[in-house]
C-alpha cells in the first residue's frame, strides 16, 4: 500500500526573557521554500527577465516584514524566482518603486545605506561559513562570507569577492529623479557555481533533491523630497533617520537576519521534475532533517539566555526546562496512507546533551540523521547517511 509520510516534530517551545539581551526570534512557522528548476536555456543577464528560461521558473510569496506576518505588510511588493545549471546559480527580483533611487558607487561600501535587495545562501544549513551579497539599483556590489553569525562573535570577510559575478538592474522608470513616479526596478544575478564551493561543505552546483539555506532581504528607507532631492525621513523623537523597514521572503522572527536557520528551503531538482512542489518538498528526507534539527535551535537559544544570567551554560536540560519551558517530548513518525488512515511507526528519537562551564553540545538521533548544536551556533546534520549506530532506528517492542 502506498502511504506519504510526514515527519512531526514535537518541538519545543521557548518562553522568551525579554530582559536578557541575548535575542530569541518568535515563532513565525516553517521557513518558506522553493523549488528551483534546472535550466538548459541560455539566460542573458541584462535585468530585463524577458529569456525564455525565466518563464518556466515560479516566483515567489510576496515578501514579508522580517518579523513575521503579524506585522505591517511592506508597502511596495518584492518576489523572485530562481533557476539554476551546470555553472551558475540564477537569481531574479522584481520590486515594485514609486521612486527608485541609489547612491552608494563603491565595491563592498555599506550598501544597505542605499534601499537595496540582499541574498544570503548556506549551503550546507549548518549556520556557519554562508555568503552574503548586496546589489543596490545603481549596480553596486557588497559581497562578504560570514565565518559565523555576529551573534555568535564572528567576523565578516570583506575582502571575499564573488570572482565571475554577473548582476544587472533594469529600471522601470528613471532612476534619481523625484519628478516623476517610477514603477520599480528589475534585478538580474549569475552566482558561480564555482565560487559557492569555496565553503559550500557539500556538491556544488548541487545535486538534485539537494536543499540548500537561503534568504533574501529588501531594505527600504522612508523618505521625503526636499528641494527636488531624496532625504531620509528624520524621526522627530530622536532626530535621527528612521530604522529602515526590512522585508524578506521567509521570515525571520526578529529584525536580523543573520540567524540562517530561519532562512528558506530551496530544492534543487532536474528534469524529471513533475511540477508538483508541496509532493516533491515533503518526500525530501533533507526536508524532514531540517524541520527536525529546529528543536536543537531551542536549547541552544535557551543555553546562550542561561549562559547571560547564570556565567556558565545549564548542565541538564531540566533546568532549561524549568527557566525557559524547553520540553524534548517523545518524537514519533506519523504514516498517512492514501485512503486516509493514520497510525505511528516505532522509531524512538533520542536527544542528549553534554555541558560544561563554557562549552555544550546538544545531540538528537532521528530516522533522518544524527544532529549536534553547540555554544557556537553550529548546527551540524547528515540526514543522507543516518548512523547504523542510532537508537532512533530500533522499533520499540
Amino acid at each position: 500500500m502506498r502511504s506519504m509520510v510526514y515527519f512531526t516534530a514535537a518541538l519545543l517551545a521557548a518562553s522568551v526573557n525579554m530582559v536578557l539581551a541575548f535575542p530569541v526570534p518568535e515563532w513565525t512557522g516553517m521557513p518558506r521554500h522553493y523549488i528551483c528548476q534546472r535550466t538548459t536555456s541560455d539566460i542573458t543577464i541584462d535585468g530585463n527577465l524577458q529569456d525564455s528560461a525565466w518563464k518556466e521558473a515560479p516566483w515567489t510569496e510576496e515578501f514579508l516584514d522580517i518579523q513575521g506576518p503579524r506585522h505591517p505588510v511592506p508597502r511596495h511588493k518584492t518576489t523572485v524566482k530562481m533557476l539554476w545549471d551546470d555553472q551558475y546559480l540564477y537569481i531574479a527580483a522584481h520590486m515594485l518603486e514609486p521612486h527608485v533611487q541609489a547612491t552608494l558607487t563603491e565595491r563592498d561600501a555599506v550598501i544597505y545605506h542605499d534601499n537595496d535587495f540582499e541574498v544570503f545562501i548556506d549551503p550546507d544549513g549548518d549556520n556557519h561559513l554562508y555568503y552574503e551579497l548586496e546589489i543596490n539599483a545603481l549596480e553596486t556590489v557588497w559581497d562578504l562570507l560570514l565565518i559565523k553569525p555576529y551573534r555568535d562573535g564572528a567576523p565578516a570577510v570583506n575582502a571575499w569577492d564573488i570572482q565571475g559575478l554577473q548582476s544587472a538592474v533594469h529600471v522601470n522608470g528613471t532612476l534619481n529623479n523625484p519628478n516623476d513616479k517610477d514603477q520599480g526596478w528589475d534585478l538580474e544575478i549569475a552566482i558561480p557555481f564555482e565560487v559557492l564551493a569555496q565553503c559550500a561543505g557539500r556538491p556544488s552546483p548541487p545535486e538534485s533533491g539537494h536543499i540548500w539555506r537561503m534568504n533574501f532581504s529588501r531594505v527600504q528607507w522612508r523618505h521625503n523630497i526636499v528641494d527636488g532631492h531624496y532625504e531620509k525621513m528624520i524621526d522627530p523623537e530622536t532626530g535621527k533617520s528612521f530604522p529602515e523597514d526590512n522585508w524578506v521572503w521567509s521570515p525571520q522572527g526578529l529584525i536580523a537576519m543573520h540567524y540562517p536557520e530561519n532562512w528558506g528551503e530551496v530544492l534543487f531538482v532536474d528534469e524529471k521534475y513533475n511540477g508538483n512542489a508541496d509532493r516533491t518538498i515533503n518526500s525530501n528526507r533533507e526536508h524532514d532533517s531540517i524541520n527536525s534539527a529546529r528543536a536543537l535551535m531551542d536549547v541552544y537559544y535557551a543555553q546562550k539566555q542561561w549562559y547571560e544570567k547564570h556565567n556558565q551554560f545549564a548542565s541538564t536540560v531540566e533546568k532549561l526546562e524549568t527557566e525557559y519551558g524547553i520540553t524534548m517530548q517523545e518524537w514519533k513518525t506519523r504514516v498517512q496512507t492514501i485512503d486516509g488512515e493514520t497510525y505511528t511507526l516505532p522509531y524512538r528519537w533520542t536527544f542528549e546533551m553534554v555541558a560544561s562551564e563554557n562549552r555544550f553540545t546538544a545531540t538528537l538521533c532521528t530516522p533522518r540523521g544524527l544532529m549536534t548544536v553547540d555554544e557556537t551556533g553550529r548546527l551540524q546534520r547528515d540526514p543522507l547517511h543516518p548512523p547504523e549506530e542510532c537508537s532512533c532506528l530500533k522499533s520499540k517492542h
